[in-house]
C-alpha cells in the first residue's frame, strides 16, 4: 500500500519538474540531477518499505509459532490432567 503512495509522489514530483522546465527553462543538467535525486530517494523509500514488510512478516511468523506451541502445551497439560484424574 505504501509503495503506491511512493510511486504517486514520484510521479507528481516528476510532473512538477517537467512543468517547471517548460515554464522557467531550467538547464537540462539541473533537471537531470533533480530527477536522479528523486529516483534515489524513491528507491531508498521502497527499500525501507520492503525491509519493514519483511520484519513484520518475521514477527507475525514468530507470534504464530509461539501461539501454536502454547496451544500444544495446553493440550498436553489437559490430557495429562485428564489421565491423572481418571487414574485416581
Amino acid at each position: 500500500m505504501a509503495v503506491k503512495y511512493v510511486v504517486v509522489v514520484v510521479i507528481v514530483v516528476l510532473v512538477v519538474i517537467v512543468v517547471v522546465v517548460a515554464v522557467v527553462e531550467i538547464e537540462l543538467v539541473v533537471v537531470v540531477v533533480i530527477i536522479e535525486v528523486v529516483v534515489v530517494v524513491a528507491v531508498v523509500v521502497v527499500i525501507v518499505v520492503v525491509i519493514v514488510a519483511v520484519v513484520v512478516v518475521i514477527v507475525v511468523v514468530i507470534v504464530v509459532v509461539v501461539v501454536v506451541v502454547v496451544e500444544v502445551v495446553v493440550v498436553v497439560v489437559v490430557v495429562v490432567v485428564v489421565v491423572v484424574v481418571r487414574w485416581m
